[in-house]
């Protein structure tokens, strides 16, 4: 169990954390602010970050998409050169954040950004950033993990980098108040399966790993078990400490880790623009099943420790039925129907991108080749 951590994100966790960014960002720096849409504008939190940067010199850019592209980003790049911007705050969820992290990244590089996502450049510097989150799900906001968007052919690729991890994060669970119900739900899942694919793969007798992994999975169910009773400070702040946890690093050090859910997931999400957690709630149970003979240990563990299953020799069939139990649960399907009907060429298309991407090995096991990834999909197309 060899490895190296290190977290270096500063966490301004609870109520009235923004103003903390007065003093977080040096004044000497001239900043760029990053968001998406405008909700930041309806909530109250546009209005506390310009009070916090009232004597900074920033500008703003606006418009990251749900799923962040390549091409709105470069235009953040472009901003980012022109105006020698030295500090990025990100203002938003995981989609805003990663977009933030890979302008900043391609601000350093002369060539095309996407060398980034194929692997072509490594970036080693970038413009420093800072977050404050507004949507619990993906961790991005204490990580160097970042997945983009390329509209022009519908790929959708990750990338990390040591360079493009947070200086900072504020996480005030007071923002989650106005968020719609399906962002909700989507962190829980999100989350979720951000564990799993730390946890459900070979048993390594990390007893930390595993513990906090469950402690974490528990969590999680709980949240979603008591999800009628949302409306309060203290769900709201477990579900963002939660889905931070999940993806700090802290879970995967020192096991090996899976991912091959995330793989399938981001083409249904490029090609059909399916929600991200949902991409994997649809592709996770089916995956699976699948691989069971390689996951039974630690499903088997996940069923005792999590569920609160009893033994029996198809623990871990029972175990991956309570998972999907879980996400229907919530409202989330375990099929995909965004493909318009035609299962067939749905699969196929799924399967000459994964395989353009390389994608032909996934899993801790390198099992799931094309052979498998298509009996996954056969199983989670509707």
């Amino acid at each position: 169990m060899n490895f190296s951590y290190q977290n270096s994100t500063q966490i301004f966790f609870g109520q009235g954390q923004i103003s903390n960014i007065t003093q977080a960002i040096d004044k000497s720096k001239k900043v760029l602010v990053i968001y998406g849409g405008g909700s930041i504008k309806k909530n109250g939190v546009y209005q506390q970050v310009e009070q916090a940067l009232t004597d900074h010199n920033w500008l703003e850019f606006s418009g990251v998409e749900a799923n962040p592209t390549k091409e709105t980003m470069d235009k953040a790049v472009t901003i980012i050169k022109e105006q020698n911007v030295d500090f990025i705050l990100a203002v938003g969820g995981g989609s805003v954040i990663d977009g933030a992290k890979y302008a900043a990244a391609a601000a350093h590089y002369d060539g095309d950004g996407w060398d980034i996502l194929t692997g072509a450049y490594k970036p080693q510097v970038a413009t420093p950033i800072g977050v404050i989150l507004t949507i619990p799900a993906t961790g991005s906001e204490s990580n160097a993990n970042s997945v983009i968007t390329k509209a022009e052919t519908q790929q959708k690729l990750p990338f990390a980098a040591t360079c493009v991890h947070p200086q900072f994060a504020v996480m005030d669970p007071d923002v989650m108040k106005t968020l719609p119900e399906k962002q909700l739900v989507n962190g829980i899942v999100d989350a979720w399966v951000h564990v799993c694919e730390q946890y459900i793969t070979k048993a390594s007798g990390a007893l930390v790993q595993d513990g906090y992994s469950e402690s974490l999975l528990r969590a999680l169910k709980t949240l979603g078990d008591t999800y009628a009773e949302r409306d309060n400070d203290l769900w709201r702040a477990n579900l963002m400490w939660t889905a931070n946890q999940a993806l700090n690093g802290l879970i995967a050090a020192g096991v090996e880790q899976d991912w091959a859910t995330h793989m399938i997931g981001h083409e249904l999400t490029a090609l059909w623009h399916v929600d991200h957690a949902r991409s994997l709630a649809i592709v996770q149970p089916s995956l699976l099943r699948n691989q069971i003979e390689y996951k039974r240990g630690k499903l088997e563990q996940m069923g005792r420790n999590v569920f609160g299953l009893e033994g029996g020799s198809d623990l871990a069939e029972r175990t991956i039925d309570a998972i999907e139990t879980f996400y229907n649960q919530l409202g989330v399907a375990t099929q995909l129907t965004e493909h318009d009907g035609d299962k067939a060429q749905a699969i196929e298309l799924v399967i000459k991108r994964l395989e353009g991407h390389g994608l032909t090995s996934l899993t801790e096991n390198q099992s799931v080749t094309p052979v498998e990834a298509r009996q996954i999909l056969e199983a989670a197309v509707a």
